[in-house]
This record gives structure tokens, C-alpha cells and sequence, in this order.
């Protein structure tokens, strides 16, 4: 079936958010499907239409379809696609494989049984990537095949074990994480702007053309926006970590 978009919403899941932080984000996104404004940015795309999944990640082994692809076409569709998301309770992780959950979720584009303008991948998380082959590799190979990854750094403060994060997780992101056409960041500090964070990066990516900025809202960092970033930061990092552990066993 002929769609605008193929859209796969990856969620980070890892030990690092707690759980009120991980309910957030469902809740967040729900609330995005029920926003008229996103309704509407579904109707007005040249079909009228949209396939999106809802996937949970955290490391190299651990990918959970939340919500499989589903159809959405109307306000009750949207709808239904926000009450499974609220009626569903979010798992906690360990590790953080963003490589991991682009090479696992790539191939769920092919045999989904629809056909889109375009297919994205929107990736949030709160740190970089720690296990798994290079993110560079994962994301240069998922844009070959012709796949959009945009991404939503959480770089926020909160409970669960932040020694993963970095205070410059949006360069990481759109250096290392983020690619193809029309790819974009949209950086979120505080957990109170996470749900206009992601109704805000609904609509840039199931519109067919950008509404014009607002000042009020968080900043858009599009691809080669920002200096180089280490890519291999979140990696080095779990090396160090492992390695302070072994000078404490001795």
C-alpha cells in the first residue's frame, strides 16, 4: 500500500532512565498522535497516509516491537496508535546500542507491506552508543539503503545510572547518529519539553514540507550543522569504566 511515510519510532529503554522518565516518553508520544496538528500534517501528505511502528532498544540483543506497523489514515487511527502506546508498560535495559537497533530495525522496512515516499528511523536516547559495531557504520549503511535517521537526544538530568551521558549528546547525535535527506536533531534539556519536542518532530517528518521555525521552540540542528564529534566516545567510556572495575578487583 502506497504511504508517505514508513516511519519506525526507536525509543531508548536503558538502565540510565528511570521509570518515570520512560513513561514519559510513551506518554509523549501518544499524546503526539492525538495532537490535531499532527493528525492533520498525516491527512494533508500526498496519499493521506502513514505506516509507523513503535520499537524499544537498549543494547546489542534487545529490540521490542512495542506497537507493529500500523496503518494510520484518519483521526481514529491516530487515535487507536496513541491508546496502545498508553496501555503498554515500557522495559528497563541494559547497555546502549544504537547501532544495534539501526541494523536491527532497518530490515523491518522490507515485507512491512507498504511503500513510502519516504522511510525514516527516529532514534531517542540519553547517551551515546556503547556496544555494538561503530554508529557511523550502522547509519551509513541504513542510508545506502535509501533510509532517513533522524534523532532525539535526551539530555536531561534525573534518576537512574547517568554515568553514560555526555553534555554534548545533540553534536554526538548529529555528527555520528543522524543521516540522509532532510535529517535533523531536535535537542531536549528537561523532560518538561519532551512532549512538545516529539509533537514538533511528528509534523517536520510526516509533513510534506517544513512549517516555518518558532522561536519558542527547541532548536532544529539538521546534519553538518555542528563541529565533529568523537564517535567512539560512549565506547571508550564502557573501556574505562571496565577497567577502573578490574583495578578495584585487584
Amino acid at each position: 500500500m502506497a504511504v508517505d511515510v514508513e516511519l519506525v519510532l526507536a525509543v531508548d529503554v536503558s538502565w540510565s532512565m528511570d521509570r518515570g522518565e520512560q513513561e514519559i516518553q510513551r506518554d509523549g508520544y501518544a499524546a503526539a498522535f492525538r495532537n490535531p496538528k499532527v493528525q492533520e500534517a498525516i491527512m494533508e501528505g500526498v496519499n493521506g497516509r502513514v505506516a509507523v511502528t513503535y520499537v524499544e532498544w537498549a543494547g546489542t540483543a534487545t529490540q521490542s516491537v512495542v506497537v507493529p506497523w500500523t496503518l494510520i489514515d484518519s483521526k481514529e487511527a491516530a487515535d487507536a496508535f496513541a491508546y496502545r502506546l498508553a496501555t503498554e508498560l515500557p522495559d528497563r535495559e541494559r547497555r546502549t546500542s544504537i547501532s544495534g537497533a539501526i541494523d536491527a530495525i532497518a530490515p523491518m522496512f522490507a515485507g512491512n507491506g507498504y511503500d513510502g515516499l519516504r522511510r525514516v528511523i527516529d532514534i531517542s536516547g540519553d547517551g551515546p552508543n556503547n556496544q555494538g559495531r561503530m554508529v557511523t557504520l550502522a547509519r551509513d549503511a541504513a542510508v545506502a539503503a535509501g533510509i532517513t535517521i533522524n534523532g532525539l537526544p535526551l539530555m536531561t538530568s534525573g534518576g537512574g545510572f547517568s554515568w553514560g551521558s555526555i553534555p554534548d549528546l545533540d553534536r554526538y547525535y548529529a555528527e555520528c547518529v543522524i543521516g540522509g535527506p532532510r535529517a535533523f536533531v531536535i535537542p531536549v534539556n528537561d523532560w518538561s519539553q519532551f512532549p512538545e519536542a516529539v509533537r514538533r518532530k511528528l509534523i517536520l517528518e510526516l509533513a510534506e514540507d517544513w512549517p516555518l521555525e518558532q522561536p519558542a521552540s527547541p532548536p532544529v540542528l539538521k546534519a553538518q550543522a555542528m563541529p565533529a564529534a568523537d564517535c567512539l566516545i560512549g565506547e571508550n567510556m564502557w573501556m574505562e569504566r571496565q577497567q577502573r572495575w578490574m583495578d578495584d578487583a585487584r
